[in-house]
């Protein structure tokens, strides 16, 4: 199944770091998702978007992963030419993820 199955994501940016979240749409998965989307599955599955490290946070009191992206912006919002500067669009890119 891919990710947008059963999880949500949301996108922030601050210079050319995004913030990606995966929020379950049923907590009780919460704990599949901390077991099969590592860090270094995100690194691969967005390889040619972040070009940077992929640093994972759990945060069990929400049920939600926290991805931090380096240098995954062209530069970030004020230096990208990219039509989306913010990487708003990433976050759909990650719940293509199959798991």
């Amino acid at each position: 199944m891919k990710l947008f199955e059963v999880a949500h994501s949301r996108a922030g940016d601050k210079g050319n770091t995004l913030m990606l979240s995966l929020i379950p749409y049923d907590e009780a998965n919460y704990e599949m998702l901390c077991a099969t989307v590592t860090a270094a599955r995100v690194k691969e599955h967005l390889q040619a978007i972040v070009k940077g490290t992929v640093t994972r946070y759990e945060l069990p009191n929400i049920s939600s992963l926290l991805f931090v992206c380096s240098n995954a912006l062209s530069g970030g919002v004020t230096t990208s030419l990219a039509m989306d500067t913010h990487g708003k669009s990433i976050s759909f890119a990650l719940l293509e993820m199959e798991i």
